[in-house]
């Protein structure tokens, strides 16, 4: 009996989280702070203890140093240890070395996966209960983490709790979990990381309801030293303020009278222009797409042509109204060329839709000579280049002829 007792330390079924704290403490602290010595050890330890059954003990123990209570706090009664995150030193590359044992183990045993994220999220709720410096590691550590793909940027969601939020906690702990990650990769990773993930359009909620604006975002983060995500959040914000603004354009569109309505939808759009700062370009292209969503499209070409032409008519003074530049007239006919190209039934369409517009006074035979001579798109450029090659040449000779009569008056 007196044999065979300490090997129940290593009979997986007859464990508790108190006897494999035991355990895991008393490895870490025979291997002192060699974190090579910490891995080596976390490795060849996942052949004899369940770390499946007890991954949030095991996370819990090599980010704190011991098992966590409700709250962030360490529980009583139990053997701790000062290998740990919380008790390392404050460096980045001190970070990094852990970032590697979390790794290593990973790898290594990758049923812990899951478990890891979700103690990283519990750890982000807990961290009212850490002092500044936990929580400027565990900030580091979680940047680091998410920087190589290590954990999913989806954990940010903890940081939204409502007390974190209020009391400040979650955006001061944003500063320095993205400074981290910034420092391992560039802004366009951790853009793409956020928008896997829907977490782009969610940065504002770092921030209480009454201080939820760019102005306020761009600001906090910008005195902080994190221009490049100030802008990031601002572009997220336009995008997200065009999106709302196509959604509403079309509902007024499907429900209105166009012949009645369009000068309402010119001031909301007006509005909207001065509200989030959108330029003439950017808006026609909404215009456009809205317009063209707004209907229910006929499947054959010959008739969808004259549907269009009709559809169109009524919302050329829409049209009309946004295409005051050169540039944006050139921007609504790479959008009309795009749309004829992607859409099938409207290959057929296209010169017909400049002319209309042109005669609407939407186009100049500037912006129709400029897309062709020198602006159009690849996309079906000669069946397009085709269909306008009469268009053209009328437009050339009338505008030569409009040159030669102002000669003579000279």
């Amino acid at each position: 009996i007196c044999c065979r007792t300490p090997c129940f330390a290593y009979e997986k079924e007859r464990f508790d989280p108190t006897q494999f704290q035991e355990s895991i403490v008393q490895g870490l602290n025979q291997t002192g702070t060699d974190l090579e010595a910490v891995a080596k050890f976390l490795d060849a330890s996942g052949a004899k203890l369940d770390y499946r059954r007890y991954a949030e003990t095991l996370f819990d123990i090599l980010v704190a140093g011991g098992m966590l209570a409700p709250g962030g706090t360490l529980s009583d009664d139990v053997t701790c240890t000062e290998v740990c995150l919380f008790k390392a030193q404050e460096d980045m590359e001190t970070m990094q070395a852990y970032a590697q044992v979390f790794n290593k183990l990973i790898r290594r045993y990758k049923y812990l996966e899951k478990g890891f994220e979700e103690e990283i999220k519990k750890l982000l709720l807990f961290l009212k209960g850490f002092t500044e410096s936990e929580r400027n590691k565990l900030a580091m550590l979680t940047g680091i983490l998410l920087a190589n793909g290590n954990v999913s940027a989806s954990i940010l969601s903890s940081l939204f709790n409502e007390n974190l939020v209020k009391e400040g906690v979650s955006a001061s702990f944003a500063v320095k979990l993205f400074k981290s990650w910034l420092s391992e990769k560039d802004i366009n990773s951790l853009a793409a990381s956020l928008r896997k993930v829907g977490m782009d359009s969610r940065l504002m909620e770092l921030f209480p309801a009454n201080k939820r604006s760019c102005e306020h975002f761009s600001k906090y983060f910008t005195d902080a030293g994190l221009k490049e995500l100030s802008d990031f959040a601002r572009n997220q914000q336009s995008i997200g303020a065009r999106k709302e603004l196509q959604k509403e354009l079309q509902e007024q569109m499907s429900r209105g009278d166009p012949l009645k309505d369009v000068s309402l939808i010119i001031a909301y759009v007006r509005e909207e222009i001065k509200k989030n700062n959108i330029s003439e370009q950017t808006m026609i292209g909404l215009i456009w797409s809205s317009v063209m969503s707004s209907v229910e499209w006929n499947k054959k070409e010959e008739l969808v042509t004259e549907q269009a032409i009709k559809h169109l008519k009524q919302y050329s003074p829409l049209l009309k109204a946004f295409t005051s530049q050169g540039l944006s007239e050139l921007t609504l006919l790479l959008k009309i060329q795009e749309y004829c190209y992607d859409n099938i039934h409207f290959m057929k369409a296209f010169q017909k839709i400049v002319v209309l517009l042109y005669k609407a006074d939407v186009l100049s035979e500037e912006a129709i000579l400029k897309w062709h001579n020198e602006a159009r798109l690849a996309k079906g450029k000669s069946v397009f280049l085709e269909q306008m090659k009469k268009f053209v040449e009328w437009l050339k000779n009338a505008e030569e002829e409009s040159e030669s009569e102002e000669d003579e008056a000279d």
